[in-house]
């Protein structure tokens, strides 16, 4: 039985400018940090190999801190060997970090830098494919169909980038033959380059990121332990979570009849788990003017005690009624504007535009006086 632990983009030194600065230390930290939780994973489930399908750093040009910390990092967690491919964010075209990484390799990394195949064992030939650029413009896996292993040996394929269907008018650049498994005989395809895990096939799969760093997959960080008995035998996979962090999108549809607050409250992560979590909510449906503010005036108060907090009103569609028109005044020139505002955002003589800004108007003065009020 062979053992061994499939992950891919770490991006380690990712910057994530887009962020808060305070919290982008955090994240950097925790995508360094990953390479022990993953060393931690491979020793708890018998696996004494690590296979990093790609961008393994975030950039061609890692600084000589992050590279030297990240090597060191997995000296550090010997006997576990460490198999690194170059990705489309440290392809092959960054001399400078691959001659660098040869000058310091521990010798339990290894760097799949040449499509060869190189010996895990005394029965397991790995078969790398690595980026030679960004876009390479073919599929890098070809070679692995044709490659020649001893009789009996496990075949592994490790690649990164896109897989999609061929044919005769495919425009497509740099995408793997997503049958590449069966043609090349191997038993495992380790992929790389999809945030989010995927099983392709029954021996095709992407790990996913083991530390998310997007809310687009909106899952947990994982990595895949795989084991294979012997040559042709099926492997077995299971997930393992190693992020530290977790990127929600809370969909919330609302009805004007409910309560949006406690829905919300409802719908919330446990407090205990809201520092390491990067939350964005959508809502959507239709809400009150109160309740519509009173919700917007909940987020407000727990953001804090999130690492981060987006709220996206864009699909949440606002009613107001006389009654709410009382909360910013019974009369004079606020109720007058109020009024005003309202029956602009109901007048459909005028553009979508135009009533969306009376609308956001509208609901802006309403927070104000509302604030006032308490």
């Amino acid at each position: 039985m062979f053992s061994f632990l499939h992950s891919s983009d770490l991006h380690i030194g990712k910057r994530f400018g887009n962020l808060p600065e305070d919290l982008r230390g955090r994240l950097r930290e925790a995508r360094h940090g990953v390479i022990a939780r993953l060393a931690a994973a491979a020793r708890e489930h018998g696996a004494g190999v690590i296979l990093l399908a790609g961008d393994t750093f975030d950039t061609e040009t890692p600084t000589p801190a992050v590279l030297r910390q990240a090597l060191g990092e997995m000296a550090r967690n010997t006997p576990l060997r460490w198999v690194l491919l170059p990705g489309n964010h440290d392809s092959l075209l960054a001399d400078q970090l691959w001659s660098a990484a040869r000058g310091v390799v521990p010798d339990n990394v290894i760097l799949a830098t040449e499509a060869v195949p190189l010996p895990l064992g005394p029965d397991v030939i790995l078969l790398p494919a690595p980026c030679t650029t960004r876009r390479p413009g073919r599929d890098l896996t070809e070679w692995m169909t044709g490659a020649a292993t001893p009789d009996g040996a496990i075949r592994i394929g490790l690649a990164h980038g896109p897989i999609q269907e061929f044919s005769e008018d495919a425009t497509a650049t740099n995408v793997i033959a997503p049958n590449r498994a069966a043609l090349a005989g191997l038993d495992y395809m380790a992929l790389g380059d999809w945030h989010g895990s995927v099983a392709v096939d029954a021996r095709t799969y992407y790990s996913g990121a083991p530390e998310p760093d997007r809310f687009k997959h909106d899952r947990p960080g994982q990595a895949m332990v795989v084991s294979i008995a012997g040559q042709g035998a099926m492997p077995t996979t299971a997930a393992v979570t190693t992020a530290s962090f977790s990127w929600q999108t809370l969909h919330l549809p609302l009805l004007a009849s409910e309560d949006g607050v406690e829905v919300l409250k409802a719908a919330l992560p446990e407090p205990f788990a809201r520092r390491q979590t990067l939350l964005r909510i959508a809502l959507s449906g239709r809400a009150r003017l109160n309740g519509r503010t009173a919700m917007i005036s909940l987020l407000e108060q727990v953001a804090p005690e999130f690492a981060h907090l987006e709220i996206d009103t864009d699909l949440l569609g606002t009613d107001c009624e006389s009654d709410d028109l009382e909360t910013i005044d019974r009369a004079g020139a606020l109720r007058d504007a109020a009024d005003l505002l309202l029956a602009e955002s109901l007048d459909e003589a005028r553009s979508g535009d135009d009533r969306n800004v009376a609308r956001q108007a509208l609901i802006r003065l309403f927070s104000y006086c509302e604030a006032i009020d308490r």
